[in-house]
């Protein structure tokens, strides 16, 4: 409650370096169109995630948060409560305070897939994935439900994994869904894209690109130069945001 006696429905958003951020912009906009006027939400930068204790203690008001990178993994042994899925993901992005404490759900599940799915074609059947952080495990948790085998390509590889200077034409060419669960391109550094052999897309490969600013990163801009079907993020950020929003106000 506020200095008029007006109860505070106050929301965020958990992340590093998150100026750029679609959330706070989203949410915004929301509690003005539904003229929720004791309702606000607001970007919580982080420097490290050892700092989530405090803001948590120093901010008994708040009702629900977002995850972003870097801390979709880390967070998880700060909570009391991690939802099935989640759990079985390894990462969160959004976090329900409750009177049992902080539970933590992953709802870039339904938005990867509701985003995806529709563009999905039968030689759509091997992806990989780029990256191997927080949001890259709900994109492989998806691509298991829709029976679409996958392997991720990191710059330093765990076993089963493939590095970047592994990608050959057959493996470029075997793989026709391409998903980049990395940072690169992300506005202001548009220039930047995945160390990829682009030359091997052709018109049969989906490009999916989590980042949704620019509009049209370069790994974007290089597939749909080559033919590729191209996807960004926005979709699956709105869809995403609104299964938080539902389990923000479930009992």
């Amino acid at each position: 409650m506020d200095d008029t006696g007006v109860t505070k429905n106050r929301f965020g958003l958990v992340g590093k370096d998150i100026a750029y951020s679609f959330s706070k912009g989203y949410f915004t906009q929301k509690f003005s169109s539904l003229n929720l006027v004791d309702h606000s939400y607001e970007n919580f930068d982080l420097q490290h995630i050892g700092e989530f204790k405090d803001l948590i203690n120093k901010n008994k008001d708040l009702k629900g948060l977002n995850v972003t990178i870097p801390y979709k993994e880390s967070v998880i042994p700060y909570l009391d409560k991690v939802d099935q899925k989640a759990a079985k993901i390894g990462a969160v992005n959004t976090i329900k305070f409750t009177e049992e404490g902080l539970i933590g759900y992953n709802t870039d599940v339904f938005g990867f897939r509701d985003s995806i799915e529709p563009h999905i074609e039968k030689h759509h059947n091997k992806a990989l994935i780029l990256g191997t952080g927080g949001a890259s495990k709900a994109v492989a948790f998806v691509f298991e439900e829709l029976d679409i085998a996958h392997t991720f390509v990191s710059r330093d590889p765990d076993t089963n994994q493939l590095s970047y200077d592994d990608l050959t034409q057959s493996i470029m060419e075997e793989h026709t869904i391409l998903v980049n669960c990395t940072p690169l391109g992300t506005s202001p550094n548009i220039t930047a894209k995945p160390s990829l052999p682009y030359q091997f897309i052709n018109n049969l490969h989906l490009l999916f690109d989590l980042i949704y600013n620019p509009e049209k990163t370069a790994f974007l801009k290089e597939g749909e130069a080559h033919g590729a079907t191209i996807l960004n993020g926005h979709k699956m950020l709105a869809i995403q945001a609104e299964k938080s929003w539902e389990i923000w106000n479930s009992r």
